[in-house]
């Protein structure tokens, strides 16, 4: 009887849908993100301004301990692969401590801010982040080559930003 109980839940979970999406949906491009001076930007028009180059996604928040944790790991890819565009998401909902947050760590890259923080965001809710920091990798042609990464030195990370096109 147990045998059978472990082989059912077996095959529900495999028919489970668990492929990771490649591109963005319509409505996570069109959710608003915010610079350093509160400009307000489609995550689509901030995607289009690096069309031809890999990027890495990193969403972060200024209180959130693994992310800060994580950020040398972050310096050291930015090293070692300079030609990719360090695009850091912040789930911050208080603007002054994302700002502060970029200084006192010293994060070199572009950086907008969901308002919102991690409830009700529609690209947070695209990219089901439950946790950060949370790492995706977009290749040249604008599809995301690696969906889901918590650790920077992860090895995925390393092989979605080796590989070329």
């Amino acid at each position: 009887m147990i045998k059978k109980i472990a082989f059912l839940l077996f095959l529900v979970f495999m028919s489970c849908n668990i492929e990771e999406p490649t591109q963005f949906s319509e409505q996570a491009l069109n959710d608003k993100v915010y610079d350093v001076v509160n400009k307000e930007f489609s995550f689509k028009q901030v995607l289009n301004q690096h069309k031809g180059k890999k990027i890495l996604i990193d969403v972060w928040a200024s209180w959130c301990r693994d992310c800060i944790v994580g950020m040398p790991k972050v310096k050291e890819l930015q090293k070692e692969f300079p030609d990719v565009v360090y695009l850091f998401l912040s789930v911050d909902t208080k603007q002054g401590s994302w700002k502060r947050g970029i200084q006192r760590y010293n994060i070199q890259g572009e950086h907008y801010n969901l308002p919102k923080g991690m409830k009700n965001g529609v690209l947070v809710d695209f990219l089901n982040v439950r946790w950060i920091p949370r790492y995706v990798v977009v290749d040249e042609y604008g599809k995301i080559s690696l969906f889901k990464a918590t650790d920077a030195s992860d090895k995925s990370v390393l092989n979605a930003l080796q590989k070329s096109i």
